[in-house]
């Protein structure tokens, strides 16, 4: 089923998720609706706060679609390590048609549970590595132009409060 993607200002959207708790058939339910409404919205990455849910969840699939073995849920994440740095371009499906550079970690080692609730560990280089802080940033309640400088992100706000303006957001 199709999930609606919430934008920004939405107050989910900065408010950190709440843990998740229940690993039963409507969770997976819920992550094969996020994958679905995730590749509807051509994104690579989707969180539950995104589509209006407080919870730490999130998938990803940098494949987009090409490679069922390359799907990947994180519940209850946390990241335990970084390395390096990365100074790269970043969308995000809750705040569309803006891109800004923001500087990530290039290797991160991620902490997280699966459908199962079972424990694992995750390392992602480059992409991948910057999916991870996108999306777990997201269960934070941190949107990724917050991330960028204070004159960035006032052109950002402004350029978003044009288009709600003008009724194209």
């Amino acid at each position: 089923m199709l999930r609606e993607i919430v934008k920004y200002p939405d107050p989910v959207l900065e408010r950190p998720g709440e843990p998740v708790t229940e690993f039963d058939e409507e969770l997976a339910k819920l992550v094969d609706d996020m994958f679905e409404s995730m590749y509807a919205a051509k994104g690579i990455g989707l969180a539950a706060p995104q589509i209006g849910l407080s919870k730490r969840l999130t998938v990803i699939d940098l494949s987009f679609k090409e490679k069922q073995e390359d799907r990947i849920v994180l519940i209850n994440p946390e990241i335990i390590s970084r390395e390096g740095k990365q100074y790269e371009e970043e969308g995000c499906l809750s705040v569309p048609e803006i891109r800004e550079k923001v500087s990530r970690a290039a290797k991160v080692r991620v902490r997280a549970q699966d459908l199962k609730g079972k424990w694992f560990e995750m390392e992602g280089e480059e992409l991948l590595a910057r999916a991870f802080q996108h999306e777990i940033d997201h269960l934070d309640g941190i949107l990724f132009f917050r991330r960028v400088s204070a004159l960035k992100r006032d052109l950002i706000l402004r350029k978003i409060r044009k288009m709600q303006r003008a009724g194209e957001w």
